[in-house]
């Protein structure tokens, strides 16, 4: 919508409050709202203040002033709201020199696809994120000097099928929660109030279902669609499923791992890239890829341990991360094959199809800095012509030690990530697409408030080790 159609757009729905949001580094969305008559023409150029100090990750306090400028292309209306709210999403200017703020994610993603077209090699990147995220009916947690715990009940929870009250079984077992149908999944009915919902605020899903793990493990597969709109789609996904899920007594978690030996949540991200309306990655080479495709995969598994600092953003990754629970550990590419770090779909010979689906990703990534990292370093492949190597088409947890040598793996803690996001970040720096002080400052806040705070804390199954020592 133009600014024009927005004002239109807010008449028609008597929209009476205006609700500006943003991302921060670690992937929060934030929000402000004014009454709607503070929304003119000139907004959209002008924008609204802003305190930027109190933000994770953002400016100090003596340059805290910013704006926020509302995008009339994200524009809806929220389905929550008991007043009428029309919703934007906002980029963040510096109120002095009028330019984008380099530690917002938006634009970061938005610099990303204008490095893109610059190389004249591509103009479109696709993509398209496949959330996991779990319901519970309660969650409990709290660590300070003397104590630590979590507690998560789910009706739909294996470990519940002891209980003696409100116990009418129709639970799935570890690991074999893939598709049943209701009554084993609770959670249809729930899901489809979603979808619907997600439809209503412009989203184009296209399927939903029960996911491996029990406890309420789900996914709520979206349309494809642009860098940019596919990460402000991914940040109205959550805001939805959080809604909906709260509106009928239940908390969403897109935690990567909060549940002990099953399946914990990923972010598969297909993507793909085309140019004057036609797609690049399809050819006559291995699963019908292009050259141009193999050597965008060639880039992502190169930088795949750089990018995990940014893709798998939390120490708890790190626990989904690890063989056994389908998790894709190891660095190669096959087709149809799961357990490889990057897959060729074969559900379609259409060209237009033709994509390629990176794994290791988790719903804890902010999707703006996730997405457009991925694209860098495929696009570090495409410039530079990197070869995958052989694919992969045995299940990689059936290989021998022997074979095994041969694959490199993902980081296995958070530590370690960003130790290879230190080493290794020069392919996201090409463009001025990621600033050196960004990811400086990226690797300090994750380093000091996660990695650091984690492992300074004693853990509940360290006294049940170390107890009588």
């Amino acid at each position: 919508m133009s600014p024009k159609e927005v004002l239109e757009f807010a008449a028609k729905n008597d929209a009476k409050q205006l609700d500006l949001r943003f991302t921060d580094i670690p992937s929060l969305q934030h929000h402000v709202s004014y009454p709607i008559g503070e929304l003119e023409v000139g907004s959209f150029e002008e924008g609204f203040g802003m305190d930027g100090s109190s933000i994770r990750g953002w400016a100090a306090i003596h340059e805290s002033d910013m704006l926020l400028i509302p995008d009339p292309n994200t524009a809806f209306m929220d389905p929550f709201a008991e007043t009428p709210t029309l919703v934007m999403y906002g980029d963040v200017k510096d109120p002095i020199t009028k330019q984008r703020y380099e530690r917002d994610p938006r634009w970061i993603a938005r610099k990303a696809e204008l490095y893109l077209k610059n190389t004249a090699i591509a103009d479109t990147a696709f993509f398209g994120a496949e959330a996991e995220f779990f319901i519970f009916d309660n969650i409990s947690f709290d660590q300070n000097q003397h104590s630590g715990f979590y507690f998560i009940d789910a009706e739909e929870g294996r470990w519940n099928s002891g209980r003696r009250e409100n116990n009418l079984g129709y639970r799935p077992r570890y690991k074999e929660g893939y598709f049943p149908v209701p009554p084993t999944d609770h959670y249809q009915d729930l899901r489809s109030e979603m979808v619907q919902t997600m439809i209503k605020c412009g989203l184009n899903i296209e399927c939903h279902h029960h996911e491996v793990a029990t406890g309420g493990q789900c996914e709520i597969d979206q349309r494809f669609d642009e860098l940019v709109k596919s990460a402000d789609n991914m940040m109205l996904y959550k805001y939805v499923i959080r809604n909906v899920a709260n509106r009928h007594g239940k908390t969403v978690t897109f935690m990567p791992k909060p549940l002990f030996q099953d399946n914990g949540s990923g972010m598969h991200c297909h993507q793909s890239l085309w140019k004057d309306g036609k797609p690049l990655f399809a050819g006559d080479g291995y699963a019908g890829l292009s050259q141009l495709a193999l050597h965008y995969i060639g880039g992502l598994l190169k930088h795949a341990r750089a990018l995990s600092a940014i893709i798998a953003p939390t120490t708890n990754s790190y626990k989904r991360l690890v063989p056994g629970y389908e998790a894709p550990v190891n660095l190669a590419y096959s087709r149809r094959n799961r357990s490889a770090a990057c897959r060729i779909p074969m559900y379609s010979a259409s060209p237009k199809a033709k994509r390629v689906e990176f794994r290791p990703p988790d719903p804890a990534a902010n999707p703006y800095l996730a997405f457009a990292a991925m694209l860098m370093a495929g696009m570090d492949g495409v410039i530079n012509k990197i070869h995958p190597g052989e694919p992969l088409d045995k299940d990689i947890y059936d290989l021998s030690p022997e074979e095994m040598k041969s694959v490199p793996s993902m980081p296995g803690s958070l530590d370690e990530a960003l130790h290879c996001l230190e080493e290794d970040h020069g392919f996201l720096m090409r463009g001025d697409v990621f600033t050196e002080e960004l990811i400086e400052t990226y690797i300090e806040y994750k380093r000091k408030n996660e990695a650091e705070a984690v492992r300074l804390r004693p853990h509940p199954y360290e006294f049940a080790l170390y107890y009588d020592v």
